[in-house]
């Protein structure tokens, strides 16, 4: 009988083990498929190539300005995973450039270019010639601990490019 136990526990153990290693592997996975804030990119030149791609396409540019230091930048990126509809809606109708504000580099000129960002992250709506259209702190899409769903939604729906326009 006490064998038995201990054979028991042996595999409840072996198993929690290859569920953490599991789980481990898939939050790595997930934050490899997010975009990163890059402080080696250069933004001037993100800017030409996006606003190639949304006047080609018809899609409005989002500026999103953060930091890897920056929870509620990952925080964001994060809904995006999770709520996958508002993920394609974005996609959709914007071309999305992540612009890095860090100790590394606060791209500082480029940014000068738009009004003053009071938190992280931030952000900015062009339209595909680059011309500011909106300019969103993302405190206003929060709820609590998190970014909500319909907040997030209705400013995405709010800026999007006009259809046939």
């Amino acid at each position: 009988m006490k064998y038995r136990s201990v054979l028991v526990l042996a595999v409840l153990m072996l198993l929690f083990g290859q569920m953490i290693a599991q789980t481990k592997e898939v939050q790595k996975a997930e934050s490899d498929q997010r975009e990163k804030f890059d402080p080696k990119r250069d933004p001037d030149q993100d800017l030409r190539v996006a606003m190639d791609i949304a006047s080609k396409a018809g899609k409005r540019i989002l500026l999103d300005v953060g930091g890897e230091w920056c929870i509620w930048c990952r925080k964001l990126d994060k809904f995006f995973q999770d709520n996958k509809d508002v993920s394609e809606f974005l996609h959709k109708n914007y071309v999305v450039v992540k612009v890095n504000w860090s100790k590394e580099n606060k791209n500082e000129k480029f940014l000068g270019n738009y009004p003053a960002v009071k938190g992280y992250p931030h952000l900015f709506v062009l339209d595909s010639k680059g011309k500011l259209v909106h300019s969103q702190d993302t405190g206003e899409l929060e709820s609590g601990d998190h970014h909500d769903y319909e907040k997030v939604l209705t400013f995405l729906k709010k800026f999007a490019p006009q259809q046939g326009s």
